[in-house]
């Protein structure tokens, strides 16, 4: 492990501990406690960098401020502009951020993004119904719109300030306003969350050990045979799972530990957005009734059997980052200038790859996932045709050609995500040949090239009107 990840791994784990005495104070131990401790830390990782964040925040706070009503692209070409200014930093003769600072602002630019969205629901909603605040809050609504204060409190609390779960504002007022927050569980939702990180973590240490991404910008790999150079982005993407599900468990566990995010099950609260059904709190319901069961799903940000064992190239997608593929399918993917799927995929994978960085390995791989989307499409369409209407068993032969090949695509793209530079990219894909790239062509062709059932002819007079009686 480089020093860089034994310091994140050292912020999770002090952030478990810690969520249990916050779990236990009021509403302004949580709010100006949290983002002091996150504030702390900040400063210690990013130094004169916090800076950046900063500068960002104000300038949200302004564009809220002045135009609440049309906020949030507004919010989104500010925050992304400065992405652009901060990755490049260095050609204005500053110096350049550590990975801390671009962790941090990562997570404050879709919290930023997302914020602006709540302000200007509650702007629209405040002008289309004044009667709305009378009959109770719209699911997810934010009461006002907050100030400067607040938005610092929500930006740098130190609830996945820098590995996520994103969270939106919504979810963080939540928090600080729980009745009682000691009678949500905490202790059995950790260790159930908690029981496999040191098995991925033994995992990640142990292939990273064996299976060194080093190698594969070495003489030595490329004049290994094709078999063995086809085998190794196999144990690559493995380490890079294994990693991200300690650093995203842990992160769960510290909100688990504060019992940020905690929902009734009732709620039916998804990933990154939080609850989506009105539910009675405990003050409301019936005397003597039962306490609501809460679950953790608002901060949920992986799901490592599915990830694993997922079938489609598509569902992998949702399993992972799942905090953040929220934010991205809401704002990024609805908004696409597209209407097919595929290319409003592309489009939202252009958007993140954006947002990762300027790195070409990132657009590399995030835009080859469009084209495995539509030659997944195209041959479960033309194979649907041929079998009919029902859908194919999860545990088939074809289910397990179809996972097979699933890894293999994220394992190919995995490298780019992995090595970053142009150069170190293609020279791996060009020593397999390209195989995904030029396979899923050869699927969407094989895929579209399969004929379609032809399309049912519609009723007839007498069997719209149904059957007659004598």
């Amino acid at each position: 492990m480089t020093p860089d990840e034994w310091t994140y791994l050292a912020v999770l784990l002090f952030s478990i501990p810690i969520g249990f005495v916050f779990k236990r104070g009021g509403h302004q131990v949580k709010q100006f406690g949290g983002a002091a401790v996150g504030l702390l830390l900040t400063l210690i990782t990013c130094n004169i960098h916090t800076l950046h964040s900063l500068v960002t925040i104000l300038g949200t706070w302004v564009i809220l401020s002045l135009s609440p009503r049309s906020c949030h692209y507004l919010t989104l070409g500010w925050t992304f502009a400065y992405l652009l200014f901060f990755r490049t930093v260095t050609f204005f003769g500053l110096p350049a951020p550590t990975p801390f600072t671009n962790a941090v602002q990562l997570l404050l630019t879709l919290k930023m993004v997302s914020l602006a969205n709540e302000v200007q629901e509650f702007s629209q909603a405040k002008k289309q119904d004044v009667t709305l605040f009378a009959k109770g809050p719209a699911i997810g609504l934010i009461p006002s719109v907050p100030g400067l204060g607040p938005i610092l409190c929500y930006s740098y609390c130190y609830v996945g300030l820098m590995t996520g779960p994103f969270y939106r504002y919504r979810t963080h007022l939540d928090w600080l306003q729980q009745p009682d927050s000691r009678a949500i569980p905490s202790w059995r939702p950790l260790v159930a969350r908690a029981r496999l990180v040191p098995v991925y973590g033994l995992l990640f240490l142990g292939a990273a050990r064996l299976f060194p991404l080093g190698y594969v910008r070495s003489e030595a790999f490329a004049a290994r045979a094709l078999p063995f150079r086809l085998f190794y982005m196999v144990p690559v993407f493995f380490v890079f799972r294994m990693r991200f599900y300690v650093a995203w468990l842990c992160a769960e566990c510290a909100c688990i530990a504060a019992a940020f995010g905690a929902y009734p099950t009732a709620a039916r609260a998804r990933p990154g957005g939080g609850p989506t059904a009105l539910c009675p709190s405990a003050e409301e319901g019936a005397p003597g009734a039962a306490p609501p069961e809460y679950d953790y799903e608002t901060i949920k940000n992986i799901d490592p059997y599915g990830t694993d064992f997922c079938v489609r190239v598509r569902d992998g997608m949702r399993y992972w980052n799942m905090s953040v593929q929220w934010w991205l399918a809401q704002y990024i993917y609805k908004s696409a200038p597209f209407r097919s799927y595929v290319m409003r995929s592309g489009w939202t994978m252009l958007i993140s790859a954006y947002w990762h960085g300027l790195h070409p390995g990132y657009y590399l791989s995030f835009l080859t996932i469009p084209l495995c989307l539509a030659a997944e499409g195209a041959l479960e369409g033309g194979l649907r045709g041929r079998r009919g209407a029902g859908p194919e068993p999860d545990r088939s032969w074809g289910a397990w050609l179809h996972w097979f090949l699933k890894m293999r695509a994220y394992d190919y793209m995995c490298m780019g995500f992995v090595l970053l530079e142009l150069g170190a990219t293609l020279r791996y894909w060009r020593s397999v040949y390209f195989c995904v790239h030029l396979g899923a062509l050869a699927l969407l062709l094989v895929g579209r090239a399969l004929p379609r059932p032809a399309p049912r002819a519609p009723p007839g007079p007498a069997a719209a009107e149904g059957p007659h009686r004598d």
